[in-house]
């Protein structure tokens, strides 16, 4: 006889992890592109040090009230969706049971038993069984505001970080060389290790981010040397 065994499925991550990665990977850039911009410009270390710390706190406070208001609206698309769905099952439960029977008939479920695995799934949580196989709301993909909001904070204020000790302890003539290179590297870091959280293949997710990190940096620092130029 076979032994039962619980089973750990990466998806349960994504809500947390997408937050978490956008977070950090946010941090990084945003954070190093605004002190190479700033640095190109040849103004000076503490110049480019306040800069990297007033963009750490705008963007925290930025991420953490975008990913909230984001999820918030999701949440409450997902309140409506069950309020109807609960007026439609207690108008007509019956009708309700065939649809919810005929979703698992086009997922290959026979007739008969599929209006008695509905009879038996309404008769334990009715609003459950709609919310999970008619409108794809689980407890894995529920939306969660104030999680999303925080981690997002948090991961994009440990993002910024590293960019910010780059520039404390980089020498002035190479600042913006040691702030590129070391910034590429964290963003590869972040990209391995979100693929690794996530079950992924380390190699197409690192490059992915620090390809798209290293254009932003780019594209900033040119603009931060024009405008101190003219300026």
């Amino acid at each position: 006889m076979s032994r039962l065994h619980k089973e750990t499925h990466l998806v349960a991550r994504i809500g947390w992890l997408r937050a978490a990665v956008l977070g950090a990977n946010d941090g990084i850039i945003s954070t190093a592109s605004l002190i190479l911009g700033v640095a190109s410009a040849a103004v000076s270390r503490s110049d480019v040090l306040l800069t990297g710390v007033a963009g750490l706190v705008a963007g925290a406070m930025s991420m953490a009230a975008g990913e909230y208001v984001s999820v918030s609206s999701q949440s409450d698309t997902e309140h409506a969706d069950l309020a109807r769905e609960k007026r439609e099952l207690a108008g007509d439960p019956v009708s309700e049971r065939e649809e919810l029977a005929q979703i698992y008939v086009a997922r290959g479920v026979e007739p008969d038993l599929a209006r008695e695995v509905s009879k038996q799934f309404m008769a334990k949580d009715a609003l459950g069984a709609h919310a999970r196989d008619e409108l794809g709301i689980s407890e894995i993909s529920t939306a969660r505001p104030v999680q999303a909001a925080i981690a997002s904070a948090a991961t994009f204020s440990v993002g910024a970080v590293a960019p910010l000790a780059l520039v404390l302890v980089s020498p002035s003539n190479v600042l913006i060389p040691a702030v590129a290179a070391g910034s590429l590297l964290f963003l590869s870091l972040l990209g391995a290790i979100g693929a690794k959280a996530g079950g992924a293949g380390l190699l197409k997710p690192t490059i992915r981010v620090a390809f798209w990190g290293a254009c932003a940096m780019a594209l900033t620092a040119g603009i931060g040397a024009v405008v101190g130029k003219v300026v």
